[in-house]
């Protein structure tokens, strides 16, 4: 399998088969979602955007970076949103990098959204599709951020060699710029537990795979079952 890791800004062209990557925190917020119940997650194209989903659909709930703002139900945090009931619910996401990269390739044919917490299912479902390349997007800081990039390459790894240690891959997410914020209270909207959640590898049995439909970007569950005689 061809891998290419590339930041946002470096994508010139659709990818056949793009994976993006937010560990810390959108795509762990979105997996705790669909764990808590959520149908499916609409990624904003930017704040106003989110804001006018929610006014047409007043049931859906609205999820953003930061602190609370008027409109928004929740923010981007898994320590916080673990405790929401979100049966049935869409949830509208509009994130600083992870909702970005992913809008940045919605013309790919196969576009998964991941985090450390969905690594495995990720990769089988890579290996499952047989896929020749795989673009990865580094979503943060600008295609530098280390926790996002450990987690990339781990994946890739992954769909490709069953047995992958991730004990240095977690180090490096773990010792990245992003945990130390959110660790150190720089960030706002932040949980205690954020960074050890986004840290917890294999969570939840699902790949999260993200597809045009009526013109929006929706993210949907897909379960990928461990193959015969495994967990």
């Amino acid at each position: 399998m061809d891998t290419r890791f590339v930041g946002i800004a470096e994508l010139v062209e659709a990818p056949s088969v793009a994976v993006v990557v937010d560990v810390m925190r959108a795509f762990t917020v979105a997996a705790w979602a669909f764990a808590q119940g959520a149908e499916k997650i609409v990624l904003a194209e930017s704040l106003d955007d989110a804001l006018t989903l929610k006014a047409r659909h007043p049931d859906w709930v609205a999820l953003k970076d930061g602190p609370p703002a008027p409109g928004f139900d929740l923010v981007n945090s898994p320590g916080l949103l673990r405790s929401v009931a979100l049966g049935g619910r869409t949830v509208v996401q509009k994130t600083t990098a992870g909702t970005v990269g992913a809008l940045a390739v919605k013309e790919a044919s196969l576009v998964l959204c991941a985090g450390f917490v969905v690594a495995e299912a990720t990769a089988r479902l890579l290996r499952t599709r047989g896929s020749d390349s795989v673009t990865f997007v580094v979503t943060g800081e600008e295609g530098r951020a280390d926790e996002d990039l450990a987690c990339a390459q781990y994946i890739a790894r992954r769909a490709t060699e069953a047995a992958t240690d991730a004990a240095g891959f977690l180090r490096r997410a773990a010792e990245s710029r992003a945990a130390a914020e959110l660790a150190n209270g720089v960030r706002q909207g932040v949980h205690a537990d954020d960074v050890a959640l986004c840290l917890e590898l294999d969570r939840f049995p699902f790949a999260m795979a993200a597809t045009l439909e009526d013109s929006l970007m929706v993210l949907r569950p897909r379960m990928m079952p461990s193959p015969a005689g495994q967990g």
